[in-house]
């Protein structure tokens, strides 16, 4: 049976469309783009209105007729390809095989997987913390491209916070809950298993909420390792944050009286970070080889993707406008359970992994946490925030040390 149509259908067609109506507007100079200009400046190398100009002036120059055609060309070429590989892709005959980790601990819809056993609990522990609203199995995807695995070949016993999805013990969840809540416990619990103090990794989102916990609980950390965790939200693209932001805020009307956000939604604002992203990356698809672990990969990631977990309304409206839109945690304002998050006061040894090719977490959005935290070690891959954890050379380039990172200050 053929996967699903995922989101990036929707957002691959808005991208044409608009294309061809861009061109309208820019054939008849339209007000439209004087408005955008102050937007769009931020993200283009030059003034907005100048580079508009001139392409109105070639559009004249070649004539707007044949322009018009050329653009229908290239819109239906690329089109076609993008169709060819999302049809290959909903088609692919790749099932990734569930894991089968031990449950540890478990409270209301979340579970504490454990990749280590019984037999590894002589080894420094380390409790990691996925996002809240993507699954964690992107941190065991397959078994050859496995970050909590290949923490285990290395003598490093990982646990893993399944925050599932919200229920009904979750459904009325704030940040305050998940944290001081559900993370809090399961730290009790790894600790409790390891009989020490135990290494805290959090992933994205995980990361803020690792880092706040830690403040929190100090005696109970041995070491703090902080992947690709966004600090100040406006370093990069303010403009673009605070419009997320203010468009995550407008979602309990687009929910209507729901106490979860769906999934599609979140990713469909989330698409606006690299709106081409899903017709390169279909395209690129269309030309491999299907039985090829190129191939697989690619389908084990997609469905990861498509696979996220709805976020309690809380949460998403707090993380809207607390980070999105008003930057509280670079300005010193956020506050969990009525005490700041102040990553000047993290006394343990600290490990900060900044992929250089983020475009989800900007690397100076990461930066900025690494400068705050007093003796952070920095790492800087050359991945996005994504192949971080699912690239072929993730491996030796970036879980290798991270792994060493771990074992020299796990005591």
């Amino acid at each position: 049976m053929p996967r699903p149509l995922p989101a990036h259908l929707a957002s691959a067609m808005l991208l044409w469309l608009s294309s061809r109506a861009a061109l309208t507007s820019l054939r008849s100079g339209s007000p439209f783009w004087s408005s955008w200009g102050s937007t769009l400046g931020s993200t283009l190398a030059s003034p907005p209105d100048e580079r508009l100009r001139a392409l109105a002036a070639d559009i004249a120059r070649l004539g707007p007729e044949a322009v018009a055609e050329a653009l229908d060309r290239e819109l239906g070429r690329r089109a076609a390809a993008f169709l060819a590989g999302l049809e290959a892709y909903r088609r692919h005959p790749f099932q990734r095989a569930a894991a089968t980790a031990p449950v540890l601990w478990q409270r209301g819809a979340a579970r504490l997987l454990d990749f280590g056993g019984a037999a590894a609990r002589d080894r420094p522990t380390v409790l990691l913390v996925p996002s809240l609203i993507n699954r964690c199995y992107i941190l065991d995807l397959l078994p050859e491209r496995s970050f909590v695995r290949h923490l285990a070949a290395a003598g490093i016993c990982p646990l893993v916070l399944d925050w599932g999805e919200p229920g009904e013990s979750e459904r009325g969840f704030a940040l305050d809950d998940y944290i001081t809540g559900v993370l809090a416990a399961a730290l009790s619990a790894a600790i409790e298993a390891a009989g020490r103090p135990v290494a805290l990794a959090g992933y994205c989102m995980g990361g803020l909420l690792a880092l706040a916990l830690a403040l929190r609980r100090p005696a109970d950390i041995a070491c703090l390792a902080l992947l690709a965790t966004p600090w100040d939200f406006h370093a990069e693209q303010r403009g673009q944050a605070q419009l997320l932001g203010t468009l995550l805020e407008w979602l309990p009307l687009l929910i209507g009286g729901g106490d979860r956000v769906p999934v599609w939604l979140i990713q469909s604002l989330f698409v606006g970070l690299d709106p081409f992203l899903a017709e390169r990356k279909f395209i690129r698809f269309a030309g491999l080889d299907p039985n090829s672990d190129p191939a697989k990969g690619f389908v084990a990631l997609e469905d990861w993707i498509n696979d996220g977990v709805p976020l309690a309304r809380n949460v998403a409206v707090e993380c809207a406008r607390s980070w999105y839109r008003d930057n509280d945690p670079a300005r010193g304002r956020w506050r969990v359970a009525g005490l700041p998050v102040r990553p000047e006061e993290i006394a343990a040894p600290a490990l900060v992994v900044l992929p250089s090719r983020d475009r989800i977490v900007p690397p100076r959005s990461a930066e900025a946490l690494a400068a705050a935290i007093p003796g952070a070690e920095v790492l800087r891959p050359p991945f996005g925030h994504i192949g971080l954890m699912a690239s072929e050379r993730a491996p030796a380039m970036v879980w290798q040390p991270i792994a060493a990172w771990l074992r020299a200050h796990s005591g």
